[in-house]
């Protein structure tokens, strides 16, 4: 045989040579749940070896992560039921411990890169992550809720906004609403094509924000569509997003590919809670080798498009690299 495709597979040094796709902890973005209070780690049943901090347990656990390499971080509010309301106003409070986390971070670790989740679930009695009346969301009423609250989070300290509601417009009218305050240079990852999906389960037991009646179904896209992705992603492009997201990621592997084939402005991709704790679940059952599959899974949404991934394992990963495990 003249041509022989295993010759580029023959060692370890000829692989590592010709490999197409590099996947470095400088892709990985690293997701906290926060909460109220002090000296508290709480763990969350159904995502195994992940807690809820409080402010100061959070610090703590920030040195390590910061000396295993990981730079770039999003934080989400575990907010208590008493502080809920249907106008989410509790997301603008000055004493809103998101907020004051988010000081807190920023000043011990200024070189650490901060997204934040903009969308009014962690803060709403509905539990949607729109304005409900009389069972429906309002798209445009919300639009106003969702600026103030960015503006709050960039005031606060945020580097990198993120829209996870779903409205039609609200890229443009947070860009519009921090661009009036001053806040130019901080930039918005919106979730483009977040999928009306079954694996967001685990997500919504650890902030305790799933929705009280209904479903996010008129909001969030049908996980049959393609197409309708495209439409999203050129109107978010047009309204000033400086990221596209794919959320999840695993079942949308085409999506994320699509955007970055069709978009020429970063795109990132969220490994959601049901992903990482189904691997998870079949490592500890011993059906899966986990340091194996782990990689593997996170090599396969970059080698998509992803420049950036959201994702539970990039603790574990970091790890995995600086033990040259990998």
């Amino acid at each position: 045989m003249l041509i022989r495709p295993r010759r580029n597979r023959r060692t370890p040094a000829i692989r590592a040579m010709v490999r197409e796709t590099h996947l470095s902890v400088d892709n990985l973005i690293y997701p906290y749940f926060v909460v109220d209070g002090s000296k508290k780690k709480i763990a969350i049943e159904s995502l195994p070896d992940l807690y809820r901090w409080s402010e100061d347990e959070l610090l703590r656990d920030f040195d390590e992560a910061m000396e295993l390499g990981l730079r770039n971080f999003v934080l989400f509010p575990a907010v208590e039921d008493k502080l809920k309301d249907k106008e989410a106003t509790y997301s603008i409070d000055e004493n809103n411990f998101y907020l004051r986390i988010i000081r807190a971070v920023k000043e011990r670790f200024p070189e650490a890169s901060l997204m934040s989740d903009v969308a009014m679930d962690p803060y709403s009695s509905d539990g949607h992550d729109g304005l409900v009346e009389d069972g429906s969301i309002l798209n445009d009423e919300t639009l106003p809720i969702l600026s103030d609250m960015a503006v709050a989070q960039a005031e606060a300290g945020i580097d990198i906004i993120g829209p996870s509601d779903m409205m039609d417009g609200r890229v443009e009218a947070i860009r519009d609403a921090l661009d009036q305050e001053g806040f130019e240079e901080v930039a918005i990852m919106s979730y483009t094509a977040k999928y009306a999906s079954a694996f967001y389960g685990p997500f919504r037991d650890a902030l305790d924000s799933a929705p009280k009646s209904g479903d996010k179904k008129t909001y969030q896209m049908d996980p049959a569509n393609k197409r309708e992705a495209l439409r999203e992603a050129a109107l978010d492009v047009e309204e000033g997003a400086d990221y596209l997201m794919v959320k999840p990621a695993l079942c949308y592997l085409d999506i994320i590919h699509q955007l970055k084939e069709d978009f020429d402005v970063p795109v990132t991709a969220y490994n959601v809670s049901g992903e990482y704790a189904m691997l998870k679940a079949a490592a500890q059952k011993g059906w899966l080798n986990y340091d194996q599959a782990m990689p593997e899974m996170l090599l396969s949404i970059r080698r998509a498009g992803a420049d950036g991934i959201l994702t539970y394992f990039a603790k574990d990963f970091a790890r995995l690299v600086k033990n040259n495990a990998l």
